[in-house]
């Protein structure tokens, strides 16, 4: 079963039932979720007045708009790489740097598949690492 988000008729529906003090187990059958996405959602989203739906529906909109988003290596940050590679930085230095310096904030895992993909179309950026065999 693949995983969809809670919809703000589903929000409304545990609040209403919360307030007649159904158990996380009943609200979860009813809705055909699994018990612990009900605890985490109450958990997630209750407020000082307790859960109210619409701020449940808030606060996850929050959190995605939030969500990191998929970098797009461009050419320009390629370049840059490309160049802290050559002068043997490790990926983790490089994204280290590139955020210190405000340029960019990635994942030193993203560095790791560009020089793959460097490598798979002939490329040498692979033998800069620290330990060549392992890319």
């Amino acid at each position: 079963m693949s995983y969809t988000h809670l919809c703000p008729e589903e929000r409304y529906y545990i609040e209403i039932e919360l307030k007649k003090g159904t158990s996380q187990n009943k609200i979860a059958e009813a809705l055909e979720r699994s018990q612990s996405n009900i605890s985490r959602e109450i958990k997630r989203n209750t407020g000082q007045r307790g859960y109210r739906h619409k701020q449940a529906e808030d606060f996850a909109q929050e959190r995605h708009k939030n969500k990191p988003k998929e970098v797009k290596l461009t050419d320009e940050i390629k370049g840059i790489v490309n160049v802290r590679i050559e002068d043997d930085w490790s990926p983790e230095q490089i994204a280290g740097r590139l955020k210190q310096e405000g340029i960019i904030s990635l994942h030193h895992e993203t560095i790791y598949q560009h020089i793959l993909a460097d490598k798979k179309a002939g490329g040498e950026l692979y033998k800069h690492l620290r330990h060549q065999n392992k890319t």
